[in-house]
């Protein structure tokens, strides 16, 4: 064979393996696609149709004790739960403040109507043969369609008959100025939209159907105008909890304004959590780093939030520490499971291991210094075995980066400096669902109330969320307090705003709080 011959021989392998090396590196970049779309219509289907909780009960108990022996680490001991001997240990039942068989709980501030039953062929045995030897009492939950009440105020005018002068009892104080709505009313009417998801709207129509005709742009009007009076409150609020040296951020989506006919813009709530159980929603109109900074201001402490690159890149600027959630990063594990369940499932069990350590740990109830020990004599050496793991995953030359488990080892890897800050600060939750708890009331509004017409309408679902949510975390019954607060700000000094936050409020004015005009007309003062 010629040396011509060979050297175009060799010249067509040559272009024949570029073409090959060309058609395999399309061919995996293809298959890689697929399988990020693969990834994704699983997750959607997820959404659709699968478990919404998070909670793990199929973690394999012989996979996690020789995962544990392996790392050198103790198997977590079982939850001690209560038990009692009957034959045989099960769980005990609590029916603690049960007051009947059919287990209806209620307190004090439950109003009860009592119906006394009567039987015609007892009542037809003549008095003197029968004897009362005790009572049966069972109880029913009921229920009144409507509980609206017109207040008739009535002013005598009287005429001095010496002088001639005409005298009138001033007109009732009112929240509002020049409207026809009691502070009953406002408080009612809030805590309907904002707490139990009831849209104006609706309110509108039972309104109707209770007899009683109002406009729902007066609606409207009444629920901003009293938000507005709670503003100072709000910023007092927001104001403490950046005063604190933990705070937990996130952001959560809300449909606000319009962009044009049917397009309503998407903006945005920033929540703050303060580390005394305080909450405080932000507005903004995007997801910009900017705000981040507009919102936490001077802040110094801890911030704890998800992977979001605002976060980081404030915490940064200002030297801030910065705890990262492991919730966010256990869930890009999660997303992994179909890909390599195996090594998730390993996963899955170290982190698990830390959640138990972190529940054991609420229940003794420490003090700070008690927290501290407990989390670095227990959960520390989790946190290492973990990142071990981590880095021995990484070392698997069948990994590809762009693989989800790659992914999710990526991103606990990148950010084990800020998943470690809880070990050395005992006030630095281990995860920021807390938070993400307390903003369930956004997503419950989308489903319901579904947008604000305008971004001032969004600005004031975000403070009276701030509000409501924080008495719930306080234990405050939001009416109650809202009724008393509405009627005291305007008397307050301002600059002791913080004492009408819930918080405070519990303390200062919970024993004794104002009333409406409807409870004192139903419990008139004893002669």
């Amino acid at each position: 064979m010629s040396q011509v011959r060979i050297e175009a021989l060799q010249q067509e392998n040559a272009q024949l393996s570029a073409t090959v090396a060309d058609l395999s590196e399309r061919l995996n970049s293809a298959l890689g696609r697929v399988g990020l779309l693969q990834q994704q219509v699983d997750w959607f289907a997820k959404q659709l149709f699968g478990r919404k909780s998070e909670q793990r009960l199929d973690i394999d108990p012989a996979v996690q004790a020789s995962l544990f022996a392996a790392l050198g680490l103790e198997t977590p001991p079982a939850e001690d739960l209560p038990t009692e001997q009957i034959g045989y240990r099960r769980r005990k039942k609590r029916r603690d403040g049960s007051v009947n068989e059919s287990g209806l709980r209620f307190d004090e501030s439950v109003p009860v109507e009592t119906i006394h039953v009567v039987d015609p062929e007892i009542e037809a045995i003549p008095e003197s043969e029968r004897e009362v030897i005790g009572e049966k009492v069972t109880h029913r939950l009921a229920q009144q369609p409507g509980s609206y009440r017109i207040l008739r105020y009535v002013r005598q005018v009287v005429k001095r008959r010496d002088t001639g002068e005409v005298r009138t009892p001033p007109a009732p104080s009112n929240v509002l100025d020049r409207t026809a709505v009691d502070v009953s009313f406002l408080a009612g009417m809030l805590v309907d939209k904002f707490r139990y998801h009831l849209p104006l709207y609706r309110q509108h129509r039972r309104l109707l159907d209770s007899g009683i005709e109002v406009s729902r742009r007066s609606l409207t009007n009444w629920s901003g105008r009293a938000i507005d009076v709670l503003e100072p409150v709000v910023a007092a609020q927001a104001a403490h909890i950046l005063s604190g040296d933990v705070i937990a951020m996130d952001e959560t989506t809300i449909k606000a304004g319009r962009t044009g006919p049917g397009q309503m813009r998407t903006a945005y709530y920033w929540p703050v959590y303060g580390q005394d159980d305080e909450l405080v929603f932000h507005y903004a109109p995007s997801r910009a780093h900017k705000h981040v900074e507009t919102f936490l201001g001077d802040f110094r402490g801890t911030l704890l939030s998800d992977g979001y690159g605002a976060y980081e890149a404030f915490a940064q600027r200002r030297g801030l520490v910065h705890a990262r959630c492991w919730s966010h990063a256990r869930r890009k594990f999660v997303e992994a499971e179909a890909s390599d369940p195996g090594a998730v499932r390993e996963a899955l069990a170290l982190i698990g291991a830390l959640y138990r350590q972190e529940k054991r740990l609420r229940k003794r109830k420490l003090d700070a210094a008690g927290k501290l020990a407990w989390r670095r004599e227990h959960g520390a050496p989790t946190v290492d075995a973990f990142f071990d793991w981590c880095r021995q995953q990484r070392q698997r030359v069948d990994l590809l980066p762009n693989d989800p488990l790659g992914k999710a080892l990526a991103y606990a890897a990148e950010r084990e400096a800020g998943l470690r800050v809880f070990l050395d600060d005992p006030e630095v939750a281990i995860d920021t669902n807390h938070l993400e708890r307390g903003l369930r009331p956004i997503p419950m509004g989308r489903r319901n109330w579904l947008f604000a017409w305008t971004e001032l309408g969004a600005e004031r679902v975000g403070a009276i969320q701030s509000l409501l949510v924080t008495c719930q975390m306080q234990g405050v019954n939001p009416y109650i307090y809202l009724v008393d607060v509405l009627q005291r700000i305007d008397r307050h000094p301002a600059k002791r705003a913080v004492e009408l936050t819930p918080r405070v409020w519990k303390e200062r004015f919970a024993d004794n709080p104002l009333c409406s005009d409807l409870d004192r007309a139903r419990d008139p003062p004893a002669n």
